[in-house]
């Protein structure tokens, strides 16, 4: 059996300095500082003329793409399109108040706003050049209280105290099993990061140290189980994707081939794997309101959606899934997200956009994106409102 080492990761003290004002303004032991000058622009405008984003190739791979969805001239037009910075996808969003916050993106894309997000500015490390920034994809970033994360892939944890002033970066250990996928920010100096291969850890002292909540890596877990009956336990090749934490703490993944799914609750030594109950593959997974007590979602290839009844029971190999009536064309589905009890939206390739009145039982098509080029890649709603992210710098706020 491996374990994941009890004791708390011990991670390189030494700090790093990171941005400075956007004056460009430079503190005696800065190494990275925030700029906003018109080089950067400049250099962003060629940047972003070439290749398009990782997430726009993986969703190509589970989408029917053809004609555009016919739409119905009764179709709600719900969202407004907000002009950002750089043409790469946008990846995540937060905010450390009602008007102040980041989003984050590909090809080191990441931008400010100080009026609610109805305009952007780009910041970037003003001592990396060019081609050592365009390599950094910002996949998350999360706020608590003025206090901020960022995660970016190669691996790189930023972490700023004062809402974004100025950031510091922290080392982490080669040693953690697979990538950082996730951060979130939980209080003063505290935050909870997960990786690829389901070790999650906790941070009490802004990341000097990180403490193993998890006792067993899920393929030890896996060789345990693999013959209770979870279709494809015995072919998991050691990492998970699409990993949801649910606002208590539990969190859901898919396995990286999409043939089952797992989830784990504090306290628990282990992930419990589940059967996905269907031939198809696993999409996407979340929470039904942000919370597991709530049901599960989950996305399937061929433009399905299915939504389980208000409670699961975690120790059960299969869950009831009911199947939404939603007519997507077959164009895939990659994210949904309720925005109140019984409003849900669903987004997906060719910028697709559907929302249900009904707590998820039906949807409706929604034309705000029809006519933009690209796919949606992630919907959610934050208290400064409601945000759906996409390729080619692509942001919709919801109107209502």
């Amino acid at each position: 059996m491996k374990l994941f080492a009890a004791a708390a990761l011990v991670l390189a003290a030494s700090s790093v300095s990171a941005f400075a004002p956007s004056t460009g303004m430079r503190t005696a032991n800065s190494a990275l500082s925030m700029s906003t000058s018109n080089s950067e622009e400049d250099r962003r405008s060629f940047v972003t003329k070439s290749a398009t984003g990782v997430a726009a190739t993986a969703l190509a791979t589970s989408t029917t793409f053809g004609a555009p969805l016919v739409v119905n001239a009764a179709a709600s037009k719900q969202w407004r399109q907000i002009k950002v910075p750089f043409e790469d996808t946008v990846y995540d969003i937060d905010f450390d108040s009602p008007t102040h916050g980041y989003i984050v993106g590909a090809r080191g894309s990441f931008a400010e706003t100080n009026d609610g997000g109805l305009t952007w500015e780009p910041r970037s490390f003003s001592n990396l050049d060019a081609e050592e920034e365009i390599t950094y994809r910002f996949q998350t970033v999360s706020f608590e209280n003025g206090e901020g994360w960022v995660l970016g892939k190669p691996t790189l944890l930023l972490h700023t105290k004062d809402g974004g002033k100025s950031w510091e970066r922290i080392p982490l250990s080669p040693k953690l099993p697979g990538e950082p996928t996730g951060i979130l920010a939980t209080g003063p100096n505290s935050a909870e990061m997960i990786t690829s291969s389901g070790a999650v850890y906790t941070t009490e002292n802004a990341g000097r140290n990180w403490k193993a909540q998890v006792k067993e890596t899920i393929d030890a877990t896996l060789n345990r189980v693999s013959s209770s009956g979870v279709s494809g336990a015995s072919y998991f090749t050691g990492s998970i994707a699409n990993e949801q934490r649910d606002s208590k703490g539990a969190y859901l993944a898919v396995s990286s081939r999409g043939n089952f799914f797992l989830t784990w609750e504090p306290g628990q030594d282990f992930w419990i794997p589940h059967n996905r109950g269907t031939s198809r593959r696993i999409q996407n997974m979340g929470f039904v309101r942000g919370d597991i007590k709530n049901g599960l979602w989950m996305t399937l290839n061929g433009g399905k959606l299915l939504v389980t009844d208000s409670s699961v029971d975690l120790s059960s190999e299969e869950f009831l899934f009911n199947e939404a009536n939603i007519k997507t064309g077959g164009y895939g589905i990659t994210d949904v997200a309720w925005r109140t009890e019984n409003e849900v939206w669903a987004v997906g390739g060719s910028n697709t956009m559907f929302v249900s009145k009904d707590n998820g039982k039906t949807f409706s098509f929604d034309k705000s994106a029809n006519d933009i080029p690209g796919n949606l890649y992630n919907v959610k709603f934050l208290e400064s409102g409601g945000w759906a992210l996409g390729s080619s710098g692509l942001l919709l706020r919801y109107e209502g």
